[in-house]
C-alpha cells in the first residue's frame, strides 16, 4: 500500500486535534450531507497495511486514517468488517480474518476489540461508523485453507466454487439465515451507525463458467408457477434484503441499512427504464440485485451506486448515470460513489485534473443526491490531483451532519432547559424524562454574532466553555443549545444567553 509521507500525516493529525479542541465555522444551521470513505480490509487494501501488526500499530494506523479524513471534512467511515466469510471482530459465527494476523482464526489480542476501537474513535470526532460486510463471499481462493470454525468448512454443501473462488449459495435458506445471524450479532453488540453491503451478491460473470446452483434451483422449482433461474436468483436476494432490513431495525431502529451496488442497474437496450449506457455487466441482470425495487419497497435506507466512470466516458458516462440514479431513487437517500482510485491511472478519460471536482459539483446540484462516498482510503494517500486539499479547504470546508431519515424517525427530540452562563461556562439541563433508546444524547451549541454568522459545536457534555477563538472581532454573541438524537434530528433551540468577548 502506498503510504502517506510522515509529515503529511503529522499535519493531518495536528489539524484534527485543532478541530477537536476548537469550534468550527459554519452557517447558522447545520448542513446535512453524507461524506463517506470506504476503508477496505480484504487483502490489506487500506487497513491494516499488512498482517501481523501489533495492537499498538493497528491502533496507530486506524487513528491516522480516522484523523486524516476527519480533517478533510468526512463524517462517515465505511469499514469492511467481514471481508471473506471471516471477521475483524470477535465472533462465534466467523473466524478471525487472516488479514489481521496472517492466519485465519488467530486473534490479534483476545483482550482488545478493534471494531469497538474504530467506533469509539469515530464517535469522538462526531463521525459515523458503517460496518461493511460481504455476505456471500466465503473465501477469495477456493483452495485456501479454512479455519476449523469457518462455516464454509463446517457446511461444505452451503458453498459453490466459481472462478476459483468460494461463495455461499444465496438460494439456500440456511445460508441466508446464517448471514442474518451475523447481521443480528453485529448490530446488537456494536454501536455502529449503519450496516453496509456493497455490489457482491451473486458473483460477477466468468468467461465460460456458470454459477453452479442448478440443483438448488430445481429442488425449489414451483412447477405450477415456475420462475426462470434468473428471476429465482433475484427473488433469493430480495428475500435476503427484505429480512435484513427487518432484522436491523428490529434490533436497533436507528441503525441505517445501505447498499452500494454496481453503478449500472440495467442498460436501456435491455429495459426502457434503464440508463443510457452500454455496460457489459449490470446489477440487475448479472449480480441479481434489483436495488431500485429495494429502494421503492423501503427495504433499504440508502443507496451508493458505484459510479466509477468519468464525465467523458462513452459507454457508461458519469453525468448520464448520476442523472439516472437521481431520477430513480426518490424515496430513500441517494449518495454517489466516486472511483478516486482511477485518478492518475491508465484508464481513458481520467487525465483531466478537475475530474473529481466536476463530479462533486455536478452531483451536488441534483435534487435527490444527498452526499458522496469515495473508494478508497489509500488513494487519498498518494498523488491525486490535490483531492485532499480540494475537500479540506473548499468543498468540505464547512462541516456537515449526515442527513436524517424521516422514515426511521421524524420526531425532533425534546429541547434542553435552564441554559445559564456562569463564570465563563454555559450549562444546561438534559430534556426531562427523555427516552434515548439506550443511546446517549448529543448537544449542538450555536454561537451567533450580530451579523447572523454562526459557529456550531457538537458535544456529549452538558456544559460548554465559549472561547474568543470563535470570533473574529470583539462584540456580543448569543449562545443557544439544541438536542440531537440518534437519528440526527435536532430539537428546537433553547433561549439564548449573551456572552461578550
Amino acid at each position: 500500500m502506498n503510504k502517506m509521507p510522515s509529515r503529511i500525516f503529522c499535519a493531518s493529525l495536528l489539524i484534527s486535534v485543532f478541530l477537536l479542541s476548537s469550534q468550527i465555522r459554519a452557517s447558522s444551521l447545520p448542513k446535512y450531507e453524507f461524506r463517506g470513505v470506504w476503508v477496505a480490509t480484504v487483502t490489506n487494501i487500506d487497513w491494516p497495511s499488512k498482517p501481523g501488526l501489533s495492537i499498538s500499530a493497528l491502533k496507530r494506523e486506524a487513528l491516522d486514517i480516522i484523523s486524516a479524513h476527519h480533517a478533510m471534512g468526512m463524517n462517515a467511515i465505511i469499514l469492511q468488517v467481514r471481508p471473506a466469510g471471516d471477521a475483524i471482530y470477535p465472533s462465534a459465527l466467523a473466524p478471525w480474518s487472516k488479514y489481521l494476523t496472517g492466519q485465519q482464526g488467530l486473534p490479534p489480542d483476545q483482550s482488545f476489540d478493534l471494531l469497538k476501537f474504530w467506533i469509539e474513535e469515530c464517535h469522538k470526532r462526531n463521525m459515523e461508523l458503517h460496518a461493511w460486510i460481504n455476505p456471500f463471499r466465503a473465501a477469495l481462493h477456493s483452495d485456501e485453507p479454512l479455519h476449523i470454525s469457518h462455516p464454509a468448512l463446517v457446511n461444505p454443501h452451503w458453498t459453490v466454487t466459481h472462478n476459483k473462488r468460494l461463495y455461499y449459495n444465496p438460494g439456500l435458506p440456511e445460508v441466508r439465515q446464517h448471514i442474518l445471524q451475523v447481521i443480528t450479532d453485529l448490530v446488537s453488540r456494536y454501536d455502529i451507525n449503519g450496516l453496509h453491503i456493497d455490489d457482491y451478491f451473486y458473483p460477477y460473470p466468468a468467461n465460460g463458467e456458470a454459477f453452479n446452483d442448478t440443483a438448488t434451483y430445481i429442488s425449489q422449482l414451483d412447477y405450477e408457477a415456475p420462475l426462470s433461474m434468473h428471476d429465482w436468483r433475484r427473488h433469493n436476494i430480495d428475500l435476503f434484503i427484505e429480512e435484513a432490513n427487518r432484522t436491523i431495525h428490529k434490533v436497533k431502529p436507528w441503525v441505517k441499512f445501505g447498499i452500494s451496488p454496481f453503478g449500472v442497474w440495467r442498460n436501456i437496450a435491455d429495459d426502457p427504464r434503464g440508463s443510457d449506457s452500454r455496460a457489459g455487466v449490470t446489477s440487475y441482470d448479472h449480480l441479481y440485485a434489483d436495488v431500485i425495487k429495494w429502494a421503492e419497497m423501503g427495504w433499504i435506507d440508502y443507496v451508493v451506486p458505484q459510479l466509477y466512470w468519468s464525465t467523458r466516458d462513452e459507454a457508461a458516462n458519469f453525468i448520464k448515470l448520476a442523472d439516472w440514479w437521481n431520477l430513480n431513487v426518490t424515496n430513500r437517500h441517494l449518495y454517489i460513489g466516486h472511483g478516486i482510485y482511477k485518478i492518475n491511472g491508465t484508464q481513458k478519460h481520467w487525465d483531466n485534473p478537475e475530474e473529481l471536482k466536476d463530479q462533486l459539483a455536478y452531483t451536488r446540484q441534483l435534487k435527490n443526491v444527498k452526499g458522496s462516498a469515495f473508494y478508497s482510503h489509500k488513494h487519498f494517500m498518494r498523488a491525486n490531483n490535490n483531492l485532499n486539499s480540494l475537500l479540506q479547504d473548499s468543498i468540505y470546508k464547512t462541516p456537515a451532519l449526515t442527513p436524517p431519515m424521516p422514515w426511521l424517525n421524524n420526531i425532533p427530540p425534546q429541547p434542553v432547559s435552564n441554559v445559564r452562563h456562569r463564570r465563563g461556562i454555559i450549562t444546561w439541563e438534559a430534556p426531562f424524562n427523555v427516552n434515548t433508546i439506550s443511546k446517549p444524547l448529543k448537544y449542538i451549541v450555536f454561537i451567533d454574532n450580530d451579523e447572523d454568522q454562526a459557529v456550531w459545536f457538537i458535544t456529549t457534555n452538558r456544559f460548554y466553555r465559549p472561547s474568543p477563538l470563535v470570533s473574529e472581532k470583539k462584540g456580543r454573541y448569543s449562545i443557544s443549545v439544541a438536542t440531537i438524537d440518534s437519528f440526527n434530528n435536532i430539537s428546537e433551540r433553547s433561549q439564548s444567553v449573551t456572552v461578550r468577548f
